[in-house]
């Protein structure tokens, strides 16, 4: 029988649902804004509202500066994951079709798994390992099914591959910081450094802004408010209490609720191989985080008896 979750296990587990659904709405919300915003535009705006957010925050709640040890992660994780990512996910995907970005940058948690047990010594146990091949198989299927909806070019594919890259090496060097600074800290400071290093795209930002619909302007504040500063908290609170190759796993979700949130907030029907591409991905990630199944008491007073004595140390 399964062990009960602990109270902090469901916290992190509970912090792990709101990134996933979080950012799989940002996918909507992108397809709106990123028709009126530029790529890097996008990002610095993006960023600078989650910026201003959490910085509120943590003037609320008295953070202050994370410690000296903790700033190397933050300021990799902030370069890489807040600035470059964002940046080159949003020109890539204006340069390949939805099935192709999708397909990917879905490598970015195998690349975690893989950065995460040479660099963080994380264990890389046979569920773990199932999971992600059944969820990568069902991002591959997605990506398939949505083939064909645009053009692809080399320079496109090779933006997202890039994105991916950029996404893994940012979580790894997160994972270290957030053990000595909170999730709070590493997210906001890592956050800003992002922005500032988006702020040559401040001149584009205020041209595009003069002429974006509100609906695209809203779209990117809310971007930068929910998918961003909310969604990357609870990603570092919860990846603070898990190893990295874990949480980057729990993201093959994102693929499966992009689908859903698609067909209820754009109308966008998806066909039976989407739907069970979207099915393999839940599956892959429920497989991933599950845990091996605790031994009953009859087994283990078996395993007993059938112990040999342990030897008798002089």
């Amino acid at each position: 029988m399964k062990k009960p979750l602990r109270p902090a296990e469901a916290t992190a587990a509970a912090a792990a649902v709101v990134t996933v659904v979080l950012w799989a709405s940002a996918f909507v919300s992108i397809r709106s804004a990123g028709a009126a915003y530029s790529p890097g535009a996008l990002a610095l705006g993006r960023l600078a509202s989650g910026a201003l957010t959490l910085g509120v925050i943590c003037l609320v709640r008295r953070e202050g500066l994370p410690p000296r040890s903790a700033w190397r992660g933050i300021a990799i994780s902030g370069a890489l994951w807040f600035g470059f990512y964002m940046v080159v996910l949003n020109w890539g995907e204006q340069q390949v079709d939805a099935g192709t970005a999708a397909l990917v940058v879905n490598i970015g948690p195998i690349l975690i798994a893989l950065l995460g047990s040479r660099l963080l010594g994380d264990a890389m146990p046979p569920r773990l390992l199932a999971g992600m091949a059944v969820s990568f198989a069902g991002a591959v299927t997605v990506g398939l099914s949505m083939s064909g909806e645009g053009g692809s070019s080399v320079l496109g594919v090779v933006l997202c591959l890039l994105a991916a890259v950029a996404y893994a090496g940012g979580v790894v060097a997160q994972k270290p910081a957030l053990g000595r600074a909170s999730a709070l800290q590493v997210t906001t400071f890592g956050c800003l450094i992002g922005a500032v290093l988006c702020l040559p795209f401040a001149g584009q930002l205020v041209q595009d802004a003069a002429h974006a619909p509100v609906s695209a302007t809203l779209n990117m504040v809310y971007l930068g408010v929910f998918p961003t500063a909310l969604a990357f908290t609870t990603w570092a609170y919860a990846l603070a209490r898990t190893t990295a190759s874990r949480m980057g796993a729990t993201t093959y979700a994102v693929p499966a609720l992009v689908v859903l949130m698609s067909w209820l907030a754009l109308g966008e029907v998806p066909g039976l191989l989407t739907l069970a591409g979207g099915v393999l991905c839940l599956a892959g990630v429920a497989v991933s985080r599950s845990r091996p199944r605790a031994r009953t008491q009859v087994e283990q007073a078996a395993a007993t008896a059938t112990d040999p004595e342990p030897e008798q140390v002089p």
